[in-house]
């Protein structure tokens, strides 16, 4: 149960930083944030980084071997990344149509798939 309560944290934090760091990139298209300055978007991400944090903090320490959860610090890392990519490559394909994968990026992610393999390889 503490592996799908980490998983689903770790989910739920990089969708709020991949929004912080990437999804004020079209906020232009916005009516309300047309003529926001810099200092406005910086602020509105600190915030959904911030909800990223009461995300992400609990997912370590309930997921954490140290703590009695299911996952070495390595383990939980690993995961954390990617689930960043893989909410990534769903937000560029929802909002940034115009990016496009292509095979090295598949071939990286690969990659990144057998990475997960050989980190919890018993």
């Amino acid at each position: 149960m503490k592996s799908y309560i980490t998983i689903g944290l770790l989910i739920l934090s990089n969708v709020f930083m991949t929004l912080a760091w990437y999804g004020h990139l079209k906020f232009k298209e916005l009516k309300w944030f047309e003529n926001a300055g810099l200092l406005t978007i910086v602020l509105i991400s600190w915030g959904l980084a911030l909800l990223e944090y009461f995300c992400q903090v609990p997912a370590n320490r309930i997921g954490y071997e140290g703590n009695g959860g299911p996952f070495s610090l390595l383990q939980l890392k690993v995961l954390q990344e990617v689930i960043t990519l893989i909410v990534f490559v769903f937000f560029s394909a929802l909002f940034f149509e115009h990016e496009t994968l292509k095979w090295n990026h598949l071939l990286g992610f690969l990659f990144l798939i057998l990475a997960v393999y050989f980190i919890f390889k018993k």
